[in-house]
């Protein structure tokens, strides 16, 4: 099977280790921090999904099963997205409070689109959600949670700046800089301007992110406070793969428009 795109191969690497994570800390993915511990077979709920999770992570990899596949993922994130509306409705003015359900739907947002490009060559795309208006609807989507990290940057600035690594200039203007970029990125995705240009350096900002920052945490001595406990600096690495991932599937997704001022719609990947 042809992978399509690097956010394809991409993605199925951070499926399988978001699945291996699970199995290791048998509490990893964050849908699973609303059931408290010690409920009934929580943690066969936990296990159970890290092997659902693994095989749609192999079988994304082959012709006949990448379709369902992708749509077990796609349902995985939708609960994702589920649980993360609680907190909204406990502080629905606190930024934080926002944060998991814009992280689910920002990776929902890539796993529709790779349904919908993985469909297209094969079967069509009479289904709906399918279809290319959905896929726009996807791009959008992704969009307004780039405009929410962006607007993240400005509300936690001295957090963020805390996390740019020190051999960088200037850490405070980085976060405000790297804010504004998701900001005008994610503008641009939404209305169709650059939209092409908008999600690679999107895609390229958040491979960086994990790169420059997760990365060298864990050979940190003594780590920042920002990278501990232990599970937790692995869960941002992971998530943070994850959004990497669905960032270069809308970029692929996107590989038809001119990089420069193009106002035709997006065509269908091949």
């Amino acid at each position: 099977m042809r992978i399509v795109g690097l956010g394809h191969g991409l993605f199925a690497i951070a499926v399988t280790s978001l699945a291996i994570l699970n199995f290791t800390f048998h509490d990893f993915a964050p849908m699973w921090h609303f059931i408290p511990a010690g409920s009934p077979w929580r943690e066969a709920w936990v296990s159970g999904s890290a092997l659902l999770l693994l095989s749609a992570a192999v079988g994304l990899c082959f012709s006949r099963t990448a379709l369902p596949s992708a749509l077990t993922i796609g349902v995985y994130q939708a609960i994702w997205a589920v649980t993360g509306i609680a907190p909204i409705l406990l502080k629905p003015l606190g930024m934080g409070s926002w944060y998991g359900l814009c992280e689910a739907l920002t990776s929902l947002a890539g796993t529709w689109i790779l349904y919908a490009t993985l469909r297209w060559p094969s079967r069509g795309s009479k289904m709906p959600i399918a279809g290319e208006r959905a896929v726009r609807a996807a791009q959008v989507l992704f969009g307004l949670t780039c405009v929410f990290y962006g607007s993240s940057h400005f509300a936690y600035a001295v957090y963020t700046a805390s996390m740019v690594p020190t051999w960088l200039p200037g850490r405070l203007g980085f976060a405000y800089f790297t804010g504004l970029s998701y900001i005008a990125a994610g503008i641009g995705i939404i209305v169709g301007i650059l939209p092409r240009l908008a999600a690679t350096l999107v895609a390229l900002m958040m491979s960086m992110f994990g790169l420059l920052v997760w990365v060298p945490s864990f050979f940190a001595h003594p780590k920042p406070s920002w990278a501990t406990p232990l599970q937790n600096e692995w869960s941002e690495l992971e998530v943070n793969l994850l959004l990497a991932a669905a960032a270069w599937i809308v970029a692929d997704s996107l590989r038809s428009r001119l990089w420069g001022f193009a106002r035709e719609p997006a065509k269908r990947c091949s």
